[in-house]
């Protein structure tokens, strides 16, 4: 029978029961005392009486080094163990994928110091709120590629945001369908209930062989939800238009084209939303949306981890029963 208190499990608690037999030797042998040691009798105790000598002192203590003993391997007996720790382990996630584009245009200046850095930090932001969650990230401009498979560990993720480019691929363009149809091919085979993927862009749909409608569809094979965000103020802002040879960006002021058309008919299709961030406070909100929307379903399993005791219990007995034994039969010998 287990047996839990405070911080310690008793793996054969029943036995602790036998504790029950300690008050029944303690009453017996104070019944008993007189007849268990040799007595001498004496004309007058006057000569000694008051006297006590630190042997007489000791003897006393034999007995409760005894009973000490006993009840020290009675608790060794039912094999006690510490409570070292106590885990909640998440049991079902949510798959998430991030999809950004990071075609030029996100180096528009209309998000300060431009779109893709204020991106970013609000995925960094959101990363950290989906603690159970396993989290993916794909990206394109001209092409699409995955830059982190889905993991649980979100230093990994957050490494990888932190390093996107619009250098890092060298097609240029903007390809929504392959972006959505790289993390697709990730989610596709995953387990999990539930599988979001939160594609961010800025432009329309101008490169790729994969069309978007084909990778809606696709998602929705696979049961895939689509959250669509459209990232540009309305109007004209500060873009890049060029390059030079060095490597330098010429910026002008450029119409802000978003195919909302597409991105809200991708939402609607895979059962998603749409949303549109002309701010970097509102880009922020529609983030905390999505995590609002998106609540993970935890089942908590609680294990528990124990040090075993049981010997530091059973040490102390035959210390205290070594010393008991050592004491009656060495300086506190009786004559019989």
């Amino acid at each position: 029978m287990e047996l839990v208190i405070g911080s310690f499990r008793f793996l054969h608690g029943g036995l602790l029961l036998l504790l029950l037999i300690i008050p029944i030797l303690v009453f017996w042998y104070m019944r008993n005392r007189k007849t268990l040691y040799p007595s001498l009798r004496m004309s007058t105790l006057q000569p000694i009486q008051g006297m006590v000598t630190w042997r007489g002192r000791l003897r006393g203590l034999l007995p409760l080094f005894r009973v000490l003993s006993l009840i020290l391997f009675i608790i060794a007996l039912a094999r006690p163990q510490q409570i070292l720790k106590e885990e909640d382990i998440k049991a079902e996630g949510i798959d998430i994928f991030l999809v950004m584009d990071l075609s030029n245009s996100m180096l528009a200046q209309d998000f300060k110091p431009n779109r893709l850095e204020v991106s970013k930090d609000v995925a960094l932001e959101f990363v950290d709120k989906r603690a159970y969650d396993r989290i993916g990230l794909s990206v394109f401009s001209g092409e699409a590629f995955t830059q982190c498979p889905l993991t649980t560990d979100h230093r990994v993720v957050k490494e990888f945001l932190r390093n996107l480019s619009v250098n890092m691929l060298t097609e240029q363009g903007t390809a929504i369908g392959m972006g959505l149809a790289s993390a697709i091919n990730r989610l596709k085979n995953s387990e999990s209930k539930s599988k979001v993927a939160i594609l961010l862009t800025d432009g329309v749909n101008n490169a790729g062989y994969i069309m978007p409608e084909t990778a809606t569809e696709i998602a929705k094979e696979f049961g895939v939800k689509v959250y669509t965000i459209g990232v540009g103020t309305n109007g004209r802002t500060l873009a890049p238009i060029s390059q030079k040879g060095n490597g330098e960006y010429i910026y002008n002021y450029v119409r802000v084209e978003i195919d909302e058309a597409l991105l809200q008919q991708i939402a609607r299709e895979t059962g998603g939303q749409y949303f549109r961030a002309t701010t970097s406070e509102s880009l922020a909100q529609i983030y905390e949306q999505i995590d609002q929307l998106e609540k993970t379903e935890i089942e908590v399993t609680t294990i528990k981890r124990y040090s075993e005791e049981f010997p530091r219990f059973l040490i102390w007995g035959l210390l205290f029963l070594l010393l008991e034994m050592t004491l009656r039969y060495t300086v506190l010998r009786t004559v019989t």
